[in-house]
């Protein structure tokens, strides 16, 4: 007998992979050895060991995925793609976000566009963020380009330390940054890099 295999590529969206036999290993046996009672206790030890390791192989595939990804994973997640501020302490929801919001925004990373789309995920509301960047006829661009301001309502489900965590990250280095929370300054970058 043998046991029939669906991959996800081939399974319809949603349906999930179809159930290993509970004796798949034994299923193999030449039909002489399943009539001899040591060959079927030898080989079920290796079956319930071999089942755990297959069940960890067909989910390897969502192990990757920030929505279903063991809790452990997702700091490792967030390190793939330079996310650098999630830890044990924060909420796993907020830990999810984080690491789906960064891989959402990872292509806009270091524009206005980025920083916008990436603040609101993490705020959980509306961001307004100015900028010098744009695009200048040859000798007609100001003096100082590299300067953002961002203003947010709140800081989401994150304290506030940890928000200016996730905004330092976001932010170039090369660049002049405030973070204002409702009416409040709450960090610049100038404090800590001196010009």
């Amino acid at each position: 007998m043998t046991v029939e295999r669906v991959s996800a590529a081939v399974a319809p969206a949603g349906q999930l992979r179809p159930q290993r036999s509970p004796t798949w290993m034994l299923d193999q046996l030449p039909v002489a050895m399943l009539d001899q009672d040591f060959f079927r206790r030898f080989v079920s030890i290796f079956q319930e060991l071999g089942a755990s390791l297959l069940e960890d192989a067909d989910n390897v595939e969502h192990a990757a995925d920030a929505s279903v990804a063991p809790q452990p994973m997702l700091p490792y997640l967030a390190s793939w793609i330079g996310v650098e501020t999630i830890d044990d302490s924060q909420p796993e929801e907020l830990q999810r976000r984080i690491v789906s919001s960064a891989a959402k925004t990872l292509t806009w990373r270091g524009t206005a566009r980025g920083l916008r789309s990436y603040l609101e995920l993490i705020s959980e509301g509306p961001v307004e963020v100015e900028e010098g960047g744009g695009i200048w006829r040859a000798g007609e661009a100001p003096d100082d380009t590299s300067w953002v301001v961002m203003r947010v309502r709140s800081t989401g489900q994150l304290e506030l330390d940890d928000f200016v965590d996730v905004v330092r990250d976001e932010v170039p280095a090369h660049v002049r940054a405030e973070l204002y929370v409702g009416p409040d300054r709450v960090w610049t970058s100038e404090e800590e890099w001196p010009a």
